[in-house]
């Protein structure tokens, strides 16, 4: 084992990818690495960045600075580069069922949870419905795809939470007192049902979280750069929250930006959260590195998130 110490403002090294750990300390950062002759991970990382890119094997992912202090805990934020599919889904599409050819996702997915040194059927994920149910994954009731919800928790190793987004917002949640990590998909009908506040209140219920020891990601997603809405999602946030400052007037009548990032903040803030990152990613604005629903007129694929924990060494 090689433990190198590099200086922090950019970062290129070639390191083996089935097995890298990074980790922040300080002023620097902690490349941990075996010496398998694999040179495919490249990382860039800014010091100012709440989540930051890498490289591995061809497949572009993005990590949350703040998570890297833990090396049980594995996670990646997809893009859309580094896959197999065609155009319009090209390239690491995740999803069956935006008409993508499904041995060419199923293909993709192999990919994906080879990155995070994982398999598919270890992965656990849900049918999504646009509503703020929250599911508690155990090794004992878990399945491929647990049922009907936009959330998933979990405490136990070895069980790694995974959907799929195209514009939708990914809220991943850890908490390193209680080991527990959590991932919820949340559009507009999620945040007007407060998918975001149902998944801490489901962690400090069933896992015993403390909601001050939860760090909360609001991850890439349509931003309010981009996402024009309707009167009926303006008059329904305007029933259920102060809603003034998270539209933006846009010229069209009856329509204004929606800022879900600044909603979702102030719903895990209400919930007791008090570490919340911000990705700033806006997937309408970036498809060249995400899928947009909105921004591609609904011909496009969907990227993905992992998070679980791992098994504790002996």
């Amino acid at each position: 084992m090689l433990t190198v110490a590099v200086s922090l403002r950019y970062v290129n090294q070639s390191i083996c990818e089935l097995c890298f750990k990074v980790c922040y300390n300080g002023p620097k950062w902690l490349v941990i690495f075996c010496g398998y002759s694999t040179p495919d991970l490249v990382m860039t990382q800014p010091e100012t960045n709440a989540v930051y890119p890498i490289t591995i094997q061809d497949i572009l992912i993005y990590r949350v600075q703040a998570f890297d202090n833990y090396l049980h805990l594995t996670h990646a934020i997809f893009t859309r580069k580094g896959g197999l599919s065609q155009p319009p889904f090209y390239a690491l599409n995740l999803s069956v069922s935006v008409g993508d050819s499904p041995q060419t996702v199923a293909k993709n997915i192999e990919l994906a949870c080879r990155i995070v040194n994982t398999t598919p059927n270890q992965t656990i994920s849900c049918y999504l419905v646009h509503g703020a149910d929250v599911l508690t994954v155990t090794q004992n009731n878990q399945q491929r795809v647990m049922g009907h919800a936009d959330g998933l928790i979990t405490g136990e190793p070895e069980v790694y939470l995974f959907m799929r987004f195209g514009d939708c917002t990914p809220l991943i949640f850890f908490d390193p007192i209680q080991n527990a990590v959590g991932l919820t998909h949340a559009g507009w009908r999620g945040t007007m049902k407060n998918a975001a506040g149902a998944t801490v209140k489901a962690m400090t219920r069933q896992l015993g979280c403390q909601p001050k020891d939860i760090m909360a990601v609001i991850g890439p997603s349509i931003g309010p750069c981009c996402y024009e809405v309707g009167k009926d999602v303006m008059a329904a946030a305007q029933s259920l929250m102060a809603s003034d400052s998270l539209f933006q007037p846009n010229g069209t009548p009856n329509h204004a930006y929606f800022d879900m990032w600044e909603a979702y903040r102030r719903q895990l803030e209400a919930t007791g959260v008090e570490q919340i990152i911000q990705s700033k990613l806006c997937t309408a604005c970036r498809t060249d590195e995400f899928f947009s629903h909105r921004a591609e007129k609904g011909r496009t694929g969907r990227f993905g998130v992992i998070i679980g924990l791992k098994e504790a060494a002996a």
